[in-house]
């Protein structure tokens, strides 16, 4: 069997920003042209050839360029067994991509040895690269650092409450939403939880959620938020787990936030439910 020499961290980053930026332009010439949409789970939760194409493309130049690595990805799901893993979400915010909405992104994630090392969320539209390697964070080249306040006087980004939270938690989304709109100066229903994170890493906001993710969701964004000083709280049926990629439900937060009222209520929700199959 062939082994490889694992790259840097900052290597990897390097590899991730240009496999997202090839597969960027055939996205920007799909984007706002007429297109056709399938579904997955149900009509909330759709997909396009160009998911399927731009993690194609994004796979081929980084399996190019880090022989040996293996694919976890949105559309193609698991690539088999290796030391180094790439964690990708072709299109993060496929929804408002098929509708002409300017929020979504390109997630990538390079895991080493289960630990996430690098992280970038490319957001075509705006031409803005988020990026860390195991270090600082950086948007654009320029390093950036989270920062949040208390809730009262903070900005919320989630893609929270969708028709499958609603069937996750019943009731209490509903109580969930209330609170979240009593609490905090502003919430924002956005469709991106990569482009959420990556947000809160750049001080753009103070904290997001989710529930119910994936680790393509979640990896990049996480690690970025983490190395521009961030707090990612996440929980698997109301456990808290050390790694985002493994978690289901979270609040991640800016440094300095307040937001412990807003975590334990996550928390106590993620415990009402548990995956399938477990």
């Amino acid at each position: 069997m062939t082994t490889h020499p694992s790259p840097s961290p900052d290597d990897l980053r390097a590899l991730a920003e240009r496999a997202a930026r090839s597969a960027a332009p055939a996205l920007l010439a799909a984007f706002r042209s007429d297109m056709s949409v399938s579904f997955k789970r149900d009509v909330h939760d759709v997909v396009t050839i160009h998911d399927r194409a731009a993690e194609a493309t994004i796979a081929g130049i980084l399996q190019d360029g880090a022989p040996g690595s293996v694919i976890l990805g949105e559309e193609t799901g698991s690539s088999g067994d290796a030391p180094l893993r790439w964690i990708i979400d072709p299109i993060d915010g496929t929804a408002n991509f098929a509708r002409g909405l300017a929020y979504w992104c390109i997630s990538i994630a390079a895991e080493l040895d289960g630990e996430v090392v690098a992280g970038v969320v490319f957001d075509p539209v705006a031409d803005n690269m988020f990026s860390a390697g195991m270090e600082h964070a950086h948007v654009n080249g320029a390093p950036m650092r989270s920062a949040s306040g208390p809730a009262e006087l903070s900005t919320l980004l989630t893609s929270f409450p969708g028709q499958h939270d609603v069937d996750l938690l019943g009731e209490g989304a509903f109580d969930l939403l209330a609170e979240i709109t009593r609490t905090y100066q502003h919430h924002h229903s956005t469709g991106s939880g990569a482009l959420n994170l990556a947000h809160v890493a750049a001080g753009w906001a103070d904290a997001t959620m989710g529930f119910d993710t994936h680790p393509w969701d979640v990896a990049a964004g996480a690690h970025i938020l983490e190395r521009a000083g961030g707090t990612y709280t996440g929980f698997r049926s109301g456990v808290e787990v050390a790694r985002a990629q493994e978690s289901l439900d979270y609040v991640a937060e800016g440094a300095g936030g307040e937001h412990g009222v807003l975590i334990r209520r996550l928390r106590a929700l993620s415990g009402q439910w548990m995956p399938a199959g477990q």
